[in-house]
């Protein structure tokens, strides 16, 4: 049994479809039974549970000898910090009573790096978390999802003008759509047992890209000119909150400024990378048709 822990999302749910696919028994985790039509459809046997409810997450694991997790930010909580670490603790509380004998855990890039970065930091410490727990561990650590740039499409549609927090606008940054980490993340599965306490594999797309290049896409998706630029920083903690609340816009500030720096939210030197196939233009596709 193959057991995931936040089915619903765009990476849970492309698991669950390519394990599916393999003919592999899936217990799809979900918060809330309303949104897991999708998951009976494709013949996932269907558990509920809140991940900080350790007793809950343990009774919804069960029998699974394979669980797979994701650690999703909470964007209407009060504290994002907080309230992503008081998740780390339940879900290794669960998983240290229930004791599946592989684990994999979906992180970010940058989780190496031993300073605060901000969401990166908080994925190291849910590395260490699991590193802890028994069986094996392995970690995919997954690039910026393409899908992010959905928050700001809006504002490109309005002016013409696609603000950026990469800076400079022409540097390369790796991403990926969300639906590949998923579909990494079943091959992984997959793959034979390595046989290593812990195992670290990255994920990111087919090809890097930058602003500039997602301005382009934009620009032919949308048959008009569209042109990136790079939000002054000292706008940054304004402009972010005005979608998102100041503990995760600090998170996301910190990361975007070690992305910036340059060599810290990238592959950790000699790991492993897969990537996914799906390009830019093609993950951009989805948000413009929804609007």
């Amino acid at each position: 049994m193959y057991a995931i822990v936040g089915a619903t999302g765009k990476v849970g749910f492309s698991s669950a479809s390519v394990l599916r696919q393999a003919g592999l028994p899936v217990r799809a985790i979900v918060r809330e039974a309303a949104k897991s039509t999708r998951l009976r459809e494709i013949g996932c046997e269907i558990a509920v549970a809140n991940l900080e409810d350790s007793a809950a997450l343990a009774s919804a694991i069960g029998n699974a000898g394979n669980v797979q997790v994701i650690l999703p930010p909470d964007p209407q909580a009060e504290d994002t910090s907080a309230q992503m670490y008081r998740a780390i603790e339940s879900l290794a509380r669960a998983l240290n009573q229930v004791r599946p004998e592989r684990i994999l855990a979906i992180s970010d890039y940058g989780a190496h790096v031993a300073h605060d970065i901000g969401m990166p930091t908080v994925f190291r410490f849910f590395e260490e978390r699991l590193g802890q727990l028994p069986g094996q561990k392995l970690i995919l650590r997954s690039a910026e999802h393409i899908q992010g740039w959905g928050r700001v499409i809006p504002a490109a549609i309005a002016s013409g003008s696609l603000p950026s927090f990469h800076d400079p606008l022409d540097k390369v940054f790796p991403t990926i759509s969300a639906p590949d980490v998923g579909h990494i993340a079943a091959d992984l599965w997959l793959r034979p047992a390595s046989g290593n306490a812990v195992e670290i594999v990255h994920a990111e797309g087919p090809r890097r890209y930058s602003a500039h290049d997602v301005a382009a896409a934009l620009s032919q998706l949308f048959d008009r000119a569209i042109d990136a630029h790079a939000v002054p920083r000292p706008q940054w903690q304004a402009t972010f909150e005005r979608i998102l609340n100041g503990s995760l816009a600090s998170l996301l500030i910190k990361a975007n400024d070690a992305q910036n720096e340059g060599g810290l939210v990238d592959v950790e030197p000699g790991g492993e990378v897969c990537h996914g196939s799906t390009e830019l233009i093609d993950a951009l596709r989805p948000l413009i048709a929804r609007r």
